[in-house]
Formats: C-alpha cells, structure tokens, sequence
C-alpha cells in the first residue's frame, strides 16, 4: 500500500515555497559537543519571521488551494506557531484566515497572530478541545480546514526542513525532531529516506504527551504510561494529547521511534541555549537537547542533529525557568535560619553569607510560626552563589556560628543537572 507522502511531495513543496521561507542556519555547537561527548548539531528554526517551522507547511497548503477556496477563506485549530506561520502567508496572499486557539496559549502567540491579521478565537483548555469548534465554522464559512500537521500538503513542507539539512553534505548519525501531531518529524522522515536512508530520525516527546509513543506503541528510554498523562508543560507547542492518523501511519511504515523525556531536561536545555548558543527557543524547540540530556550514553560519539523547531516564548516563562536552573545547577538556595530576636543578629548572619561569596535576593522574617519561643524569629534568606560548592560552604559555616540553618530548597534538589557546560 503506498504512504500518502513521498519525497517527491517534498522536493515539490521546496520548490513553492522557496524565497517565502528562510533556509535557516546549520551550524556545529562546539560547547554542547563538549558537554554530552558527542558532534552536536543546530537548525535553527526559531530564526523563522514567525518564530518557527511551521509556517513552512502552511506556506505549502495555501499555495495549493483553488480560487474559490483561497476566496473563502481557512481556518486552523492551533496552539500558535501553526497559527502564525498560516496567518501570517495567509495575509501575504490575500486569504481572510480564522485561527482558533486554546485559552491557554501563550499571550504572545495569539497577539502575534492578531497582528498578522486573522480573527483569533480562544476557546477550549487544550488543543483537542479548541480543535472540536472548528467543524461548525467550516459547515458555517466555508471555511478550508489547514490542519497543523495531519495533511500531507502540510506535512511535505515540513519536510523541507530535512531537505536543507541534507544539502549541507552533513553526514548524520542521527536527527532528532520535536514531536507533537507529527508533521515535522513525518516531512523529515520521508525526506531522508530517500535522501539520506542511513540517518536515524528520532522524534522526541514530554513525560506529559507522549502520544505518538503511544500510538507507535514504542519508546526510546524508558517505559510509556498507559495513557497520556497531560497537564502542564513547558513545550506547550507538542503538548498534543492525541497523534496524528497520517503522521502515525508515516512513522509506523518507516520505524521511527520516539523518545520520552522528562520536563525537568527540557527546561534545563533551554537554558543551556540561551546560556551557550545565545538563541532563544521555546520548550518545544528545546526538546531535542533534552533527549540527549536525559539519553546520553545512547549519542555517545555520534553526529547529531537537533531541530529547534520554535521560539515564540513568553519572557515570564524564560525568567522562571532561568532561575530554576540556578536551583538546578546549586547556585540558588533558599535557608530556613532560627535568630534570637535581638538587634545585631541579622547582620551578623549577612555578614558571614557575604564572607564566603553569597549574594542575598531576598530576606524574610517570621515570628508567628517560630516553632522555638517568642523571643526569636526564623528567617528565610534566599542565596545566590558563583558556584556549586559554595552553598554546602555557607551552611556549614553558619553551624560554626550556632546558627541552626537549615536547607529549604537548593541545595539538596533532587532534580539537579546531571551536568554543566564547560566555560564559553
């Protein structure tokens, strides 16, 4: 039975889309090579005018559509990058675009999309939900459905993204490619059959929606729940609670395997970007750095390519997450110190903090919930050091001086990075 999707397709949609689209960077990462022992590799895609890849197979479909479909207008269901990507072509070729988006999109996604000039409707907690209100404007508008990712129009302009990689002559070992619906990794696996047959693409998946590993049946890593999970997730863009049926089908015929990996390394590779390779990706696009976070020992020495698939971010969550990495990396403490209620002894506790190098962000005092007596007061100090073993420094330093610190939260954590980059 033949795939709905051939490389052909693919080549196809390079071809229409050329000089709509930016052929993003392809560049080494000496640094992150260093830190996981292997050749790592970048696409950036987040450089994208839209923030990500998606508005390649949006870009594909719109410039595939009949007259009448592109005067009637389409509409989308789309956490945001999909959104973007299709309104913003849309509005570049005269298409009225309706794009409806959960509630809980990031601000900046649904703003960008107003500004690119489709109607915006919120509504639904989740993808599948805001997915459910687009048949009635279909049936209403006469709208033309452009899926996020269950086309194979959409899908073979994804797969470009695999087709400029394997015109830089890379040899590959291994790409790994964000998964949410699908239609990345499909477009790219399709691409590099063909192209490239000896490169392993390896989706990568939250703990939270793994839900082509599911629906594949196979992970990489580790074990699968019995359902997807869901909640919360800082990749929002591939927090996608059920797989695409012709994204499926297209992984299952290729033996594509996906990898499922905890949050806590996808916001520390975010992190790391930002930190190492001054670029900006949302989690989504952060999530093949957190496979070879969480899976180190199975790219040991291999050529590898990442796809940062997105950046459209919100700045609070960068903040959030920058700062958990400090807690991560034992550089943010947070010490729960009891003090005789008594002038001079918050000083003196300051003052053997900045003795050993500690910068105080904030202090607290409590004298209703002292578990000792009325005359003293807890107070709750909040710490940032140069490094990892100042913190154990400080708190010992302080039982020297009667102070009965104890440790809140940091430097016990035990989610901690499993390492840290070598100097930049």
């Amino acid at each position: 039975m033949p795939l709905p999707l051939t490389a052909e397709d693919v080549r196809q949609a390079a071809a229409r889309i050329r000089g709509r689209v930016l052929d993003t960077p392809f560049l080494r990462s000496e640094t992150l090579s260093q830190l996981v022992d292997a050749e790592v590799w970048l696409k950036f895609e987040n450089l994208q005018f839209t923030g990500s890849f998606k508005q390649r197979g949006a870009l594909n479909r719109l410039l595939t559509l009949t007259a009448a479909e592109r005067a009637r207008g389409v509409v989308a269901a789309s956490a945001g990058n999909h959104a973007q990507g299709l309104a913003y072509h849309a509005a570049q070729l005269g298409i009225p675009a309706t794009i409806v988006m959960p509630r809980n999109t990031p601000g900046v996604k649904a703003q960008r999309t107003r500004e690119f000039g489709a109607e915006v409707i919120l509504t639904g907690d989740d993808f599948q939900a805001a997915a459910a209100a687009v048949p009635a404007l279909v049936a209403e508008r006469g709208l033309t459905l452009v899926h996020p990712y269950d086309d194979p129009r959409v899908i073979a302009g994804q797969g470009t993204v695999a087709l400029e990689i394997a015109a830089t002559g890379a040899d590959l070992d291994v790409l790994l490619v964000p998964v949410g619906g699908g239609g990345l990794i499909a477009g790219c696996a399709v691409a590099l059959q063909a192209l490239a047959p000896r490169t392993q693409v390896l989706g990568v998946q939250s703990e939270r929606y793994p839900s082509m590993a599911l629906a594949l049946g196979r992970a990489r890593g580790g074990g699968l729940p019995a359902r997807v999970p869901g909640g919360s997730t800082v990749a929002e863009g591939i927090g996608v609670a059920r797989a695409g049926t012709i994204t499926r089908e297209l992984l299952a015929a290729l033996g594509v395997e996906v990898a499922v990996v905890p949050e806590a390394r996808i916001e520390e590779a975010l992190a790391l970007l930002l930190q190492v390779e001054k670029t900006l990706v949302e989690g989504a696009g952060a999530a093949g750095l957190g496979a070879l976070l969480a899976l180190p020992g199975a790219f040991r020495g291999k050529r590898v390519a990442l796809v940062l698939s997105g950046g459209n971010v919100d700045n609070r969550l960068v903040m959030a997450i920058l700062q958990r990495q400090l807690v991560r990396e034992r550089r943010l403490f947070r010490l729960a110190v009891p003090l005789p209620d008594q002038a001079g002894s918050l000083a003196r506790l300051c003052t053997a903090i900045g003795e050993l190098g500690g910068n105080i962000n904030d202090v607290a005092h409590d004298r209703a919930f002292v578990p000792r007596d009325a005359r003293s007061v807890q107070v709750l100090v909040e710490v940032e050091v140069a490094d990892a073993a100042t913190g154990p420094r400080i708190l010992a330093r302080l039982r020297e001086l009667d102070m009965a610190a104890q440790d809140v939260r940091g430097l016990g954590d035990a989610d901690a990075s499993p390492g840290r980059p070598p100097g930049d």
